[in-house]
């Protein structure tokens, strides 16, 4: 089945864990909750910080750039004759390493331990990089890095010295994981061999129909996969009822692009502790390039596994109900990890790493049925490169904790809680979405369709307003490149995004803002704490311009955020800071505008929009009426310039008003006591009204009680100026 989806499109709007010298290392986590990410058995280790005869590339977060795919947006590239030296840091007999060679090219490193050099070599090659999907709106040739694994035959301690010398071709090194391999574990009593029914384990056979024969064979039993290397050139169906089990993923290897494809099955199967490692260089959503595609059956497992080149890992269809996806590796693949594609009750997907997708890392797509009580919990996610570490499109009372996520590159955020459909019938989030105790790293990218940045965690109401209940706790944000909290309707509708709370956050170093809010709706936030903020701790500009506000409400014990940006006709760029006040500058126009009522289609937003000929009009015979507008932060505004159309028919009038501002949105004084207002088209239908001196105000609003061209209030353009 294919995995194609329509990818996101907008009009331009104007143990917790850290890098330590290099490694990556279990800090002490808060303690509201457990620390993020999986178990592994592996330690990984940045080559930016081993010792190098090379050069480092990064940092950047530049779509298109090597280093911009990077894990910590930094790597090391080697040039003929240079190498890379890890200090091993723990006790291992393997090594796998993430590296890139320039398109076109393969070759090798040289492997050396405590110098002296080994006689096996790590292959190297593009064949599996260099990805394009011209069809995906925004991406560009992305999917730079690989990974390549190898046993040492023999046995490192913390302290030794692994080196990887190029020859012959550029390899840019990005991080290499040290681990102990488990021993090959011995054959199941009563179970069925592959090799007793013809499977070549040397790899050169093909051995489909010898693993057809034993998965028919063993129904209620064991199909065992001894040590080796198997050929499989087309699908496996029929699955139910039965256990493939391997030696272990560093022994028992399937060379396939399709493992599993069927539509049904009765259940109980249940795939453990081996490799498939396909050969997928492209995208093709034709095709199912998959591990699994279609459907396991309820009360199955994968667990153990090691998947790599492939489109997708799982892409789940049918019945799959009470699946149990962990203690997996998932690599390399051109699109999703594993997408639970709608039907899906009670699925767990726990426990897994995964590293350089060209989709969506972990995803539920609640197409033609909903996804319920099913969740992703303690996974660790690095380096999706076309989209979201994990992405929730729809579904009902879904679970997303305690994961650990970096590095996400373009169209992508860490987390992405969505009404995106992509097609129909779709089922958009219900219930209660628990998004609690994730740790977000580096996450957060530019998005070239909307030409302006996703947060680290985005909640998106793209195709419709957000009903369920989104409970967003315990969450810690760290470098991320743009802002930390992202409330967007990602389609440019301005449907709202609503229903939603976020407790206990620590924000760490963002580019811009802490909270960046584009669409009408509400949030509240209750302790969370920001340092390190590069431009204001709030970003409020809902898109359409007049399309409604966003209500950012402090539920207490927040920190580091308070100002809000200034100019919602400019994005802030990471460490810029609010700009200077400019007296020119209107700062009014783009703001959030609400009033006590409005006729038919002439609503608030028109009056902030910069076109003199859209207006406001208020509900007719009603006066008195207000219309406010927030200006995001405290301004010392000194002049308003108020307008209807300019055009002949809109006759001359008289509107009387007073001007009344706050500092809170609640309490209001006047700021300018009621008088009468000429606005004629023979002096351009303009008025100017100049305020006295004092305190600053942030919500500036209009009282008018009458008008004698009309039995409403009506302005087409307010604009707001500081001298």
């Amino acid at each position: 089945m294919s995995s194609t989806r329509s990818v996101r499109s907008m009009p331009a709007l104007g143990a917790v864990v850290a890098l330590a010298a290099g490694m990556l290392v279990a800090l002490t986590p808060a303690p509201a909750h457990a620390a993020a990410g999986a178990t592994l058995p592996f330690t990984s280790v940045e080559a930016e910080a081993a010792t190098t005869t090379g050069s480092t590339v990064g940092p950047d977060h530049t779509q298109g750039t090597l280093a911009s795919e990077a894990s910590g947006r930094r790597a090391v590239r080697l040039n003929s004759g240079q190498r890379v030296e890890f200090t091993v840091p723990r006790a291992a007999d393997a090594v796998n390493v993430a590296y890139n060679v320039p398109d076109g090219q393969s070759g090798s490193l040289d492997v050396y331990v405590n110098g002296a050099k080994l006689a096996k070599t790590l292959p190297v090659t593009s064949q599996y990089s260099y990805v394009d999907t011209g069809w995906i709106a925004g991406s560009r040739t992305h999917h730079f890095f690989a990974n390549s694994r190898l046993l040492l035959d023999r046995n490192v301690q913390a302290g030794d010295k692994v080196a990887f010398q190029a020859t012959g071709v550029q390899v840019t090194v990005d991080v290499a994981d040290f681990e102990q391999a488990a021993a090959p574990a011995t054959r199941p009593a009563g179970s069925v061999s592959v090799t007793d029914r013809g499977a070549d384990p040397s790899g050169r056979g093909d051995s489909t129909q010898a693993f057809r024969e034993a998965v028919s064979a063993a129904r209620g039993g064991v199909v065992w996969i001894p040590p080796g290397e198997y050929r499989l050139t087309s699908a496996l169906g029929g699955v139910q009822n039965v256990t493939l089990q391997g030696a272990g993923h560093w022994h028992s290897v399937v060379r396939s692009s399709r493992f599993i494809d069927q539509s049904s099955s009765a259940g109980n199967v249940h795939i453990k502790d081996f490799a498939v490692i396909g050969e997928v260089t492209e995208r093709v959503d034709s095709q199912p390039d998959n591990f699994v595609n279609g459907s396991l059956g309820p009360n199955s497992s994968v667990s153990g596994m090691w998947l790599q080149h492939l489109k997708v890992g799982l892409w789940l269809t049918g019945n799959n109900d009470n699946l149990v996806v962990e203690n997996n590796r998932i690599l390399d693949t051109t699109a999703d990890g594993l997408n639970l594609n709608g039907t899906a009750k009670g699925v767990r997907v726990r426990n897994n790493f995964l590293r350089n997708q060209g989709d969506d890392s972990l995803a539920m797509w609640s197409l033609n049925a909903p996804n319920t009580q099913s969740s992703f919990e303690n996974n660790t996610i690095s380096q999706p490169n076309l989209a979201n570490g994990i992405a929730i499109y729809g579904g009902t009372d879904i679970t997303v904790k305690d994961n650990l996520i970096a590095d996400t590159n373009a169209l992508g955020s860490g987390i992405a809680i969505s009404n995106q459909k992509f097609l129909d019938p779709f089922h958009p989030l219900a219930g209660t979405i628990t998004v609690s105790g994730n740790t977000l790293v580096r996450t957060g990218a530019m998005n070239p369709n909307w030409n302006h940045p996703m947060g680290a965690l985005r909640v998106d109401s793209y195709d419709s307003a957000i009903e369920a209940q989104v409970r967003i706790t315990d969450t810690t944000i760290t470098d991320s490149p743009y802002s930390a909290f992202e409330f967007v309707s990602g389609s440019g509708r301005g449907y709202a995004a609503r229903n939603i709370t976020v407790d206990g956050a620590t924000v760490t170093r963002t580019g811009t803002v802490a909270v960046q809010a584009e669409t009408q709706g509400a949030a509240t936030f209750r302790g969370v704490t920001a340092t390190g903020v590069g431009s204001a701790g709030v970003y409020n500009c809902p898109y359409p311009s007049g399309s409604g506000t966003f209500t950012v409400t402090d539920g207490g014990g927040n920190s580091g955020w308070n100002s809000t940006w200034a100019d919602c006709s400019t994005w802030p760029e990471p460490g810029q800071g609010n700009p200077d006040p400019d007296p020119d500058r209107n700062l009014v126009r783009g703001r959030p505008a609400t009033a006590t009522g409005s006729q038919d289609v002439y609503t608030p937003g028109r009056a902030v929009d910069g076109d003199a000929n859209s207006y406001w009009e208020s509900a007719n015979h009603a006066f008195p009426q207000d219309l406010t507008v927030d200006l995001g932060s405290s301004q010392a505004v000194r002049r308003l310039v108020l307008k209807l159309p300019p055009q002949a028919v809109w006759q001359a009038r008289t509107q009387t008003l007073s001007v009344q501002g706050s500092t809170d949105g609640s309490a209001y004084t006047t700021v300018l006591a009621a008088r009468d207002y000429r606005f004629d088209p023979a002096t351009g239908n303009t008025v100017t009204v100049n305020l006295p001196s004092g305190p600053g105000l942030r919500h500036l609003r209009l009282h008018v009680t009458g008008n004698t061209g009309w039995p409403a209030a009506q302005f087409s353009e307010v604009e707001a100026y500081l001298s």
